[in-house]
């Protein structure tokens, strides 16, 4: 897939740069956009795909409609389209990676520094979605990258299936054990969601659906 096949998606990038802009000069946003469709693109990707990342750009719409959750919503569109603008499955600085990239071409594309660095915070916090009381901006980034938790179960279990898919390289056993401890580790959060709007609307379905997949784990283990 090519940027020319996303030409919604690449417009979407452009007002958002120009946006968070604010009329500064700066380079023309499309190459940067076309990177980033590129990057994800990637064929070893099954999950963190182009089709992720619209999704977290539409639920970031959803909660700025429904609830004016505040904040700086064009840098928060930002963090979104870098947040695993780099993804290797089998790496664990993925983020990392990632926030180092926004640094990089967000101060080429004229943002200012303070703007650069809330990206990348931004960016880094996905690793553990767990954003400080009253940050609005990583309330809102990690409330639109989690929502996938709180869709239909249908749709919920393609995206594990997705997950798996992305994991490929690695054994049953240990996919298992390693995917229980990460639902365990979110499940243990006072609230997955932060915006009043995603606690009020995904938090109880979310855990149910990660509840069923735990328990869909455990069962497939006692099997082998």
């Amino acid at each position: 897939m090519t940027a020319d096949q996303e030409p919604a998606l690449l417009r979407r990038w452009t007002a958002t740069l120009l946006a968070a802009r604010a009329g500064r000069e700066g380079p023309d946003p499309a190459p940067y956009g076309r990177n980033l469709l590129a990057r994800w693109a990637e064929p070893q990707r099954r999950y963190h795909t182009v089709d992720h990342l619209r999704a977290v750009l539409d639920r970031i719409d959803e909660l700025a409609d429904q609830g004016g959750e505040g904040g700086e919503l064009e840098l928060v569109r930002l963090a979104a389209w870098f947040h695993d603008a780099v993804y290797r499955p089998d790496r664990s600085e993925n983020e990392e990676r990632s926030a180092a990239l926004a640094e990089k071409a967000l101060t080429e594309a004229g943002l200012t520094p303070h703007e650069v660095t809330e990206v990348a915070r931004l960016v880094r916090l996905t690793t553990s979605h767990d954003p400080d009381t009253g940050d609005l901006n990583g309330e809102t980034l990690c409330d639109a990258d989690l929502a996938i938790l709180a869709t239909a179960p249908d749709t919920y279990r393609g995206y594990a299936a997705a997950v798996r898919d992305e994991y490929a390289f690695v054994p049953d056993d240990a996919f298992r054990t390693g995917r229980a401890a990460v639902l365990r580790q979110l499940l243990s959060l006072p609230r997955l969601f932060r915006t009043p709007y995603g606690a009020a609307v995904w938090e109880e379905r979310a855990r149910e659906n990660m509840e069923r997949e735990l328990k869909e784990l455990a069962d497939t283990s006692g099997k082998d």
